[in-house]
């Protein structure tokens, strides 16, 4: 017997929860729980509240995915480092 297609759906991490989970707002308005997918726990790709993802679904249960893409953000080009990272250019000495 053949696996069922997965649905995918875009939407908006709004409330970050225990164990690797997100809230998330899917853009037709419906609000699932979301884990993160193994390739982006593999490569540590961060999600924060507020990042716009792609979430795969069965068609089975709606109420629960599985986060496998970030967006990335547009961000201008002069924006300022996040705190405590390094000086572009320069590496920290261990």
């Amino acid at each position: 017997m053949a696996k069922e297609e997965l649905i995918q759906f875009e939407g908006l991490v709004t409330e970050i929860l225990p164990d690797a989970r997100y809230r998330v707002q899917l853009d037709a308005g419906h609000e699932i729980v979301a884990y993160t997918a193994g390739k982006m726990k593999k490569n540590r790709i961060k999600t924060l509240a507020g990042d716009r993802v792609t979430i795969e679904m069965s068609p089975y249960d709606l109420e629960k995915g599985r986060l496998i893409f970030r967006h990335k953000d547009e961000r201008p080009a002069g924006s300022t480092p996040p705190r405590g990272a390094p000086p572009r250019g320069q590496f920290r000495r261990r």
